[in-house]
């Protein structure tokens, strides 16, 4: 019997947060996968932790594979990011190439690039609800929670994202996470703009 169903607890999510000690709730999001043949859906909690909002662990992509976000319910920001490549095409953890911000409300969609990293913060005050096509093989080891086609190695070594997004007086702001180098500026943009960026 498959068991779709999985949870990220807060003390996983200190890896990545930016108060690693700061309290938070037990669960910070929920996921059920869907396989190849169902999307996937994932649940965010409300607040904050250490003033950073609940947000998910973030991970780049294994091989050549895009995937689409769709909000079904509430608003939150999807985090993209793109690592420098060095010698022989090796992709360099600490250093960006660029850093993408785009504020989502239900009836967005936002379309990943292979090799974009991602992760999604929830700002409102109800439930962040998506679903994504990201596909998932349920013969893999831990394929629910820690699914094979996802690398959350290199976010764990950085401590996060390139910039954790902060509630300041009631509005969402970026800091940046010291552990890059050469961090590039944040590009906020709207799901349209995205979308004309990467012509889809």
């Amino acid at each position: 019997m498959l068991k779709p169903f999985a949870l990220r607890e807060h003390s996983k999510m200190q890896e990545v947060l930016m108060d690693p000690n700061a309290t938070g709730p037990e669960i910070h999001y929920y996921m059920i996968r869907g396989g190849s043949d169902k999307t996937n859906v994932t649940v965010w909690e409300t607040g904050t932790v250490g003033g950073e909002y609940i947000k998910t662990y973030g991970h780049y992509h294994v091989g050549d594979l895009d995937e689409t976000y769709w909000i079904v319910q509430g608003e939150g920001i999807v985090l993209l990011q793109t690592r420098k490549q060095g010698a022989n095409n090796q992709l360099i953890d600490d250093e960006l190439e660029a850093f993408y911000a785009i504020k989502v409300k239900v009836g967005d969609s936002v379309f990943i690039p292979s090799g974009m990293g991602h992760l999604v913060v929830n700002t409102g005050k109800t439930w962040l609800v998506t679903i994504d096509d990201s596909p998932v093989n349920f013969e893999e080891v831990d394929p629910v929670s820690l699914p094979g086609h996802a690398d959350y190695e290199a976010v764990k070594k950085m401590k996060g994202f390139g910039y954790y997004v902060i509630e300041e007086s009631g509005e969402p702001k970026a800091v940046a996470n010291t552990n890059y180098k050469n961090l590039p500026e944040v590009k906020w943009l709207t799901p349209s703009e995205f979308s004309e960026l990467t012509g889809h």
